[in-house]
């Protein structure tokens, strides 16, 4: 057996989501919270608006744009989105991952929609961006967090669409330039690349998104957390703050923290930055490694957040899919063993391999320290297979 490198990650978090929490943070930093206050006092509504004016200011959104903060994570925040706008024409949906797959379930399966086109493809490809008909609504991913495969740009999306691009950016967003006159509706947690805390989402809606709200009513009921006008109106207040729901004020200060954070290291520019140049050792280290490589064939589809990886060694290649699954995760469990890294196999639906988060809260120094331990795991776990005969 090999022996175990001596260096360690100070921090071992590489989940992609919940991620790490950003360098430097602590429980001290939440001190100024809002708790046992109500959401709609004063001060409470000047946290949640400086919350959403920030991420105005960070992420570069148009200033006609509306913001507002939702329940249930990214999820919450697409399925609102997709609950309240769609049938009003036909959809094209785009699927290359399982959260991409999740939304076609609920167009489909749910919604029930008799005019909606899905459009697939494999984990570790794009679908034909070719084929999307862009005088229907479009449903896409912009990076699969379970895949690593991304949109390049927003070059497919043209200007004059008739449909509304709606767009689930969850693990794009604070990483990656997200082109908003070509986005309608963007989505995103605060527990991805920011590293907040789980159960609270964000919606920004375009002019026509809001439209669209006020000139369309869905032939199906909504649920009181999805409505978004009242009178066929926007409900305005929404969007500076006045939730549909209480929020966690002690949420809502991390998230703040993490904003503040980010404008101290530049704003997006510093955070795509740190996440180009974590991606760009992750990548140098699947280049001179021969038994591992990426899930997402193009170079230029490859996530800077949630890099997918997946073994090319002849001897595990040799396995069943479910005994490949199995070596995957005894190298991520070795490696969560030894407190080294966690939470870094493969999503269950996805081909088996590693998943590394990149984002702008992961620091550097700590994928240094982490390749050696992939290295000695994935010796160990190749050395405990059967011998052929």
């Amino acid at each position: 057996m090999a022996n175990a490198p001596a260096a360690r990650p100070r921090v071992p978090h590489f989940s992609s989501g919940p991620c790490a929490k950003r360098p430097g943070w602590n429980l001290q930093n939440l001190k100024d919270a809002l708790v046992g206050r109500s959401h709609r006092s004063k001060p409470g509504k000047a946290k949640l608006k400086r919350a959403i004016d920030l991420t105005r200011e960070i992420l570069g959104v148009p200033a006609d744009y509306k913001i507002g903060i939702m329940p249930a994570s990214d999820t919450g925040a697409v399925e609102m989105a997709l609950w309240s706008l769609l049938g009003a024409r036909p959809v094209d949906m785009l699927a290359w991952e399982s959260f991409g797959e999740g939304w076609v379930t609920d167009v489909v399966k749910q919604l029930k929609l008799k005019d909606a086109r899905v459009i697939k493809a494999p984990y570790g490809e794009l679908p034909d961006l070719r084929q999307v008909d862009f005088t229907h609504d479009v449903v896409f991913t912009w990076n699969g967090t379970t895949s690593g495969v991304r949109v390049p740009n927003a070059d497919w999306i043209p200007a004059s669409r008739e449909g509304l691009a709606i767009c689930d950016a969850t693990s794009a967003a604070f990483a990656q330039n997200l082109d908003f006159a070509k986005l309608d509706v963007v989505t995103f947690s605060w527990q991805k690349v920011l590293g907040g805390e789980a159960a609270h989402g964000m919606l920004i809606l375009s002019p026509r998104a809001v439209a669209r709200l006020e000139s369309y009513t869905p032939a199906w009921p909504l649920p009181k957390i999805f409505r978004m006008t009242k009178g066929g109106k926007l409900n305005e207040g929404i969007f500076v703050g006045e939730t549909i729901n209480t929020p966690s004020m002690l949420c809502v200060e991390d998230y703040l923290d993490a904003l503040d954070w980010a404008k101290s290291i530049g704003g997006l520019a510093g955070l795509r930055n740190r996440a180009d140049a974590n991606f760009a050792k992750i990548d140098a280290w699947v280049q001179r490694t021969p038994w591992i490589e990426h899930l997402a064939k193009v170079p230029e589809t490859r996530s800077n957040t949630s890099v997918c990886l997946v073994f090319n060694d002849p001897a595990v290649n040799a396995l069943t899919p479910d005994a490949q699954g199995a070596f995957a995760k005894a190298v991520a469990g070795a490696l969560e063993k030894e407190g080294v890294a966690y939470d870094i196999a493969y999503y269950r639906d996805a081909p088996p391999g590693l998943r590394i988060w990149a984002g702008a809260t992961v620091e550097a120094s700590d994928l240094d320290a982490l390749f050696p331990w992939i290295e000695w795991a994935f010796a160990e776990a190749k050395a405990a297979l059967p011998k052929a005969a």
